[in-house]
């Protein structure tokens, strides 16, 4: 699966298991990799729209920043967590 830059769109040669330094960026749109936004755990709707729930508040999502649990993400990893949500919603409460 492909790593896109969360802002351009661009595809960047990582993968999910790359190591991220927290100053790189992306080569056409300068944004920062290692933020909010391009994490796993990034959820707008969750608390401080961070799904891990001892993460520290970061504010700006778009910004390198610190956090010890950023994990590299793809969009299909996204699509696919709600998948297996949404399926398990609607084994529970099949009639």
């Amino acid at each position: 699966m492909d790593i896109r830059c969360y802002k351009c769109q661009t595809t960047l040669d990582l993968t999910t298991s790359s190591k991220v330094s927290r100053q790189e960026e992306c080569p056409k749109c300068f944004s920062n990799i290692h933020c909010c936004k391009m994490c796993f755990f990034y959820e707008p709707k969750s608390y401080n729209e961070c799904k891990e729930p001892v993460a520290q508040r970061i504010v700006d999502k778009e910004k390198n920043n610190f956090c010890e649990f950023f994990k590299l993400t793809t969009n299909s990893d996204v699509h696919e967590e709600k998948n297996n949500i949404l399926s398990a919603a609607d084994a529970l409460f099949k009639k």
